[in-house]
């Protein structure tokens, strides 16, 4: 099946995602639009680019989020995830039940999102494009309309108590056989609104599962809703027939507020935090002003901006693409990007992030990254296939959730059978009491919530969750392996000496050894490149090299192929970088890391022609952060590929006992495959940088954002701050989050293993299995809750942490 791409009209460059006056039709229709595609998700693949409009090219994979609405359960996760995944060309679906979200991977040749949209919506539910505006104000809309069912809930329950209170405190004889029979016509009238409204989300959910033959967590409840209400409304028409013995509509009315009031609790918690995440993803302008060919602004969408555009920015806007400042100063909040909460200073000239808020005045900013090519879209991309990904035990309760719902109708039914021969309307109430109270949404939401609400946790402090499972391998961590540059030591390297080769003119080898350092983001390179930038003699020299080819090998530096420009028609190759990397003679011992610049002559051997002694700064909480680590009985070690000299300095500093110096990315991959065959679970903590084999190969890793680009990184962790101690955070916060997971998983065995055979034996009323049942959920959220309050770390002697702003750095957390 195939599919052609429709052009994009004149028309579509200004239609905005709005679903509100469209047919659900016409609004999906929308979206088959190659331009609005970029709104809610990202082309991946060998030929994704980064463009704001991407091209039509039908060989693109797309990777799409969309918000649902009408879910509550594992259940219903799972059956979106078929419905999603039976559509041709959709070739992946991810949804999660604790966010409400969806990650969909489709390609164009063969389905346009309105037709994966459509199958949603077979399904029974609805799908948004999660940065669309809409999705926000259907959120708020079912904000209010649940609000409105529990208060409708609420108010009839107690009126309904008060007529049911007669029958409970009154002696035999106190009321006469038509008193009794007004309060029940009462009751029922007072229960009507209970169910044809309050009750309207769990019957409609209900009826839906019932035409598409599967079972959600609303089936039982809406049973048990059913069966009391026509249990009662037959006792109060027929008071002389079966069920005319008693009436249970303060049972029914108090359950439905009991279970309202968890829902509507939960809904405020997960706005409160998952909501987060839709701050953080509609953190930049709907639309923003840019200056047009004759000197006037119009106002355009964001996604329409293209690199050179010049846009003008108001206080309080979010910048929307990097670019840089050419008209006007401003203090810039880049608390998100960077984990500082101070604003930072922005002339003219200076570079601005997209994501990061104007705080002053009106300034210009000329664009040069949009879309996909910015940082903040990377941080978007890390916190939606964080909030998306299920962690191991909670893959366990989603597929034990559809089984358990089975047994569930068949446990009521068996229930409801022992006891009919004694009391049809006892039975009919057992029943109830089993459908409801043995529903496993707190089995559902253990895990999940426990684990998105750390994630959140840690975005507040500046710590992004690149993979959900790391929380679990965190937390049985004992050994943590830290590099060294750029790591235990500041990201910043100084040039403390330099030595020209014999016969090597000074100012021309460091000339060329700063045009070749340009070519790394290596600190020791930046360190040598900001050397030769402060020389005067060597700038002059710069101009006379041009590289021709530069290669960069993890570990040791580079080699390049220079062109002079005295001798065009003579190529020369130089290398920079460790000593073992270039073929020089080693010196003997020194605490400075050696960085030399060599040249092959024409029987291969290298003539050393400058060598560099650099030295770096210990960060001041490194000492603290490993003594934090041993007390909570982490092994520390320190592998580093500069000399062991240097290595050892910096492990006597810190504490740290076992150093191991001069490693390749090979030495500290086998030296933590040795400690991970020892039976030891290892974290690694880099730069990101030449640590990729062995951030890879760990059971879980740290690496620091601003050393590599975000979406290179292979760490589980990404701290985007410049604060050690957030290793240590993280690694405690890991454990509290894995206690408290096991917390909430014992807690709902526990309850279902004490309430089931109560409920049973008819030992347990229809209301107090809905309270039990609202309060087992409730009681889950509120404790994974606790890991949103603080990082379970007494402050070490630091300078404290900033926080990112918690409105909008939260990474779907609920």
């Amino acid at each position: 099946m195939s599919y052609k791409i429709p052009e994009p009209s004149a028309a579509t460059e200004t239609v905005a995602l709005d679903f509100g006056p469209l047919s659900t039709e016409a609004s999906a229709s929308l979206l088959d639009d190659p331009q609005e595609w970029s709104a809610f998700g990202r082309p991946v693949g060998p030929t994704a680019t980064h463009e704001t409009e991407p091209p039509p090219d039908a060989s693109l994979t797309w990777d799409s989020h969309v918000v649902l609405h009408g879910m509550h359960c594992a259940a219903c996760a799972l059956t979106i995830e078929d419905a999603l995944r039976s559509v041709p060309g959709v070739e992946r679906a991810e949804v999660s039940a604790a966010t409400q979200r969806a990650r969909v991977v489709w390609k164009p040749s063969q389905v346009l999102p309105s037709e994966w949209i459509a199958a949603v919506e077979r399904a029974g539910y609805r799908a948004f494009p999660a940065r669309d505006a809409f999705a926000r104000e259907i959120r708020k809309r079912e904000s209010r309309r649940a609000l409105w069912r529990w208060l409708v809930a609420g108010l009839c329950m107690m009126q309904v108590m008060m007529y049911a209170w007669p029958a409970y405190s009154s002696k035999p004889g106190d009321l006469t056989q038509e008193m009794e029979t007004l309060l029940r016509w009462a009751s029922w009238v007072l229960s009507l609104p209970v169910v044809l409204f309050a009750c309207g989300p769990f019957f409609s959910n209900a009826l839906r599962d019932i035409r598409a033959r599967r079972v959600s967590m609303d089936l039982p409840v809406a049973l048990g809703m059913l069966i009391t209400f026509v249990v009662s409304t037959m006792g109060t028409f027929d008071p002389s027939g079966p069920f005319g013995r008693e009436v249970f509509f303060d049972s029914l009315t108090m359950f439905v507020f009991f279970l309202l009031s968890g829902r509507l609790l939960e809904m405020r918690l997960r706005d409160r935090t998952a909501g987060a995440l839709e701050a953080v993803m509609n953190r930049l302008p709907d639309s923003v002003e840019r200056r047009c060919a004759d000197g006037s602004w119009e106002r355009v969408a964001t996604r329409r901006l293209q690199s050179g555009d010049t846009v003008r920015v108001l206080p309080g806007e979010a910048f929307p693409a990097d670019g840089e400042i050419v008209a006007g100063s401003t203090h810039a909040d880049e608390a998100l990007l960077t984990g500082e909460s101070t604003p930072v200073l922005r002339h003219v000239g200076d570079a601005v992030a997209a994501g990061s808020y104007n705080l002053d005045a009106v300034v210009q900013v000329r664009v040069r990254a949009v879309g996909e090519g910015t940082q903040f879209a990377q941080i978007v991309a890390l916190m939606e296939s964080a909030s998306l990904q299920k962690p191991r035990l909670a893959q366990l309760a989603d597929r034990i959730a559809r089984p358990f719902l089975i047994a569930v109708l068949l446990a009521a039914g068996l229930a409801a059978a022992w006891w009919w021969p004694t009391d049809p309307s006892h039975a009919m109430m057992v029943a109830v009491a089993v459908l409801i109270v043995t529903c496993p949404c707190a089995l559902s939401l253990a895990t999940p919530v426990a684990m998105l609400t750390a994630a959140g946790t840690l975005a507040r402090s500046g710590v992004l969750v690149r993979n959900l499972q790391g929380l679990e391998a965190l937390a049985a961590v004992d050994t943590l392996v830290f590099d060294k540059t750029g790591t235990l030591t500041r990201d910043g390297m100084a040039v403390r000496n330099l030595q020209a080769g014999v016969g090597v003119d000074a100012d021309e080898a460091l000339a060329l050894a700063g045009l070749l350092a340009r070519q790394s983001v290596h600190p020791a390179s930046r360190a040598v490149a900001r050397a030769a930038d402060n020389d005067a003699a060597a700038q002059a020299q710069a101009a006379r090299w041009q590289i021709v080819q530069v290669q960069e090998r993890a570990g040791f530096g580079l080699i390049a192929v220079v062109r002079d420009s005295l001798q065009p028609e003579r190529l020369r190759q130089f290398r920079l970088g460790s000593v073992r990397h270039t073929g020089a003679l080693e010196q003997g011992a020194s605490a400075l890391q050696q960085v030399v610049l060599t040249e092959e002559d024409g029987q291969g051997q290298p003539r050393e022609l400058m060598r560099f002694g650099l030295s770096e700064d210990l960060r001041a909480e490194a000492p603290a952060v490993v003594a934090q680590l041993r007390a909570a009985g982490i092994r520390v070690l320190l592998l580093s590929g500069d000399r062991d000299a240097a290595v050892q300095r910096i492990a006597a500093q810190t504490g740290i006992d076992v150093a191991v110096g001069d490693c390749t990315p090979q030495d500290k991959l086998s030296r933590l495959q040795s400690e991970q065959a020892a039976g030891r679970h290892v974290a690694m903590c880099g730069d990101g940088l030449n640590d990729g084999p062995v951030l890879a190969g760990a059971h879980v890793s740290f690496a620091f954002g601003r050393a590599v680009p975000l979406a290179q990184s292979r760490s589980d962790f990404v701290v985007l701050g410049d604060h050690l101690e957030l290793v240590a955070q993280t690694l405690l916060l890991a454990r509290r989050t894995l206690r408290i997971v096991r917390q909430n998983l014992c807690w709902a065995a526990a309850y279902n293993a004490v309430s089931v055979p109560l409920a049973v034996v008819g030992w347990m009323p229809a209301w107090l299995a809905g309270l039990g049942m609202a309060l087992s959920s409730l009681l889950v959220v509120l404790n994974a809750a606790r890991l949103a309050r603080a990082m379970p770390l007494t402050m070490i002697d630091a300078p404290a942490c900033p926080a990112v702003q918690p409105a909008v750095a939260l990474t779907g957390a609920i």
